[in-house]
């Protein structure tokens, strides 16, 4: 859906904020830019609305040319996303959601309904939040209702600077966790941006780790980044905690599993064939048990163990790159 094609963005001071990057965005999926500060990440993303305009280059919409198009118009067909909502103080909840259909020229009845329908697919109760105004709302209330306004008009696009930074840990995984429900049923294209791996790795279905003048350090899956690096500057931002992050986007490896017979009691804690294997090893551990019963619905699989971690990281190494991470197997087989 989205192409940048040798884009960059030169200030009058000489300064250089990116410098002819070239990135393909695929339509339904999320793209997170994540890299460190100043890296050139925000422009990237304000250039595609043009509200940064590039100074060299091409950015397509469905291989349209943005450059070509009324800079108001393409907002518009864009939801916009930004750490500290935006809300409009003087207006209530419902008129902030309205905002964008209003300006479409939607008459009373269909905004009505799209903002009782935004505000519910937010988790927000229309009947309680719809008349209040941004500062009776809580951080993460903000939070909610400056997506539900990104989602007003259903813009096939959305852009989001770093929206839950401004919140604490507990709500922003909330948020997350929110975001994640609410793509999976409505299948935006998403571009992403964020300081923190962590949350690139969760949200993402695919991350473009970005050096300075948004140079690609990496752009892959979350899965393939973990477990390959490409550069050491790469394995550096990963942080020491690679092989956690790895497990939390790795499925199991059904082949992994124990072939013993299905328990008898159908009470007892389980995982499911979705089951990543960092939940699958945290309820071994809670639960204290050598293994526990794997199901597909109700087909039992088999029974997951510690060396079912082991098998199921040489299996995701031996498809990323042909051979087994050594290093990796070597350090769940330690833990």
């Amino acid at each position: 859906m989205i192409t940048l094609d040798k884009v960059s963005k030169r200030y009058p001071d000489g300064f250089v904020a990116v410098d002819e990057l070239s990135l393909e965005i695929a339509t339904g999926e999320t793209c997170v830019l994540v890299g460190p500060s100043g890296c050139g990440k925000t422009t990237t993303l304000r250039m595609i609305n043009r509200l940064i305009e590039p100074s060299s280059g091409r950015i397509l919409l469905d291989d349209e040319d943005v450059l070509r198009l009324d800079p108001v118009a393409l907002r518009l067909k864009m939801g916009y996303v930004i750490q500290q909502t935006g809300l409009f103080p003087h207006m209530n909840v419902a008129d902030n959601v309205a905002t964008v259909p209003s300006l479409w020229g939607w008459d009373r009845e269909r905004t009505r309904r799209r903002v009782h329908d935004l505000l519910l697919l937010v988790g927000l109760d229309p009947d309680l939040f719809a008349a209040r105004y941004p500062h009776q709302l809580s951080g993460g209330q903000r939070q909610r209702v400056g997506f539900a306004r990104a989602l007003g008009a259903d813009p096939p696009v959305l852009l989001m600077d770093e929206p839950f930074g401004a919140v604490d840990r507990i709500t922003r995984e909330r948020l997350q966790n929110e975001f994640i429900g609410i793509q999976r049923r409505v299948r935006k294209t998403v571009v992403f941006v964020t300081h923190d791996i962590d949350e690139a790795v969760k949200l993402g279905d695919r991350i473009c780790l970005l050096e300075a003048e948004a140079h690609i350090a990496q752009y892959d899956t979350p899965g393939e980044i973990l477990a390959h690096p490409a550069s050491a500057y790469v394995n550096e931002f990963l942080g020491h905690d690679r092989l956690l992050k790895r497990m939390a986007v790795t499925p199991i490896d059904p082949q992994s599993l124990e072939r013993e017979a299905a328990p008898a009691n159908g009470g007892e804690p389980r995982l499911t064939s979705a089951s990543t294997l960092s939940e699958a090893f945290e309820l071994l551990l809670e639960t204290g048990r050598g293994a526990l019963p794997v199901y597909d619905g109700d087909r039992y699989l088999g029974a997951f163990s510690s060396a079912s971690l082991q098998a199921s990281l040489r299996t995701d190494s031996e498809r990323v790159h042909g051979h087994a991470d050594r290093a990796d197997v070597e350090e769940a087989a330690g833990g």
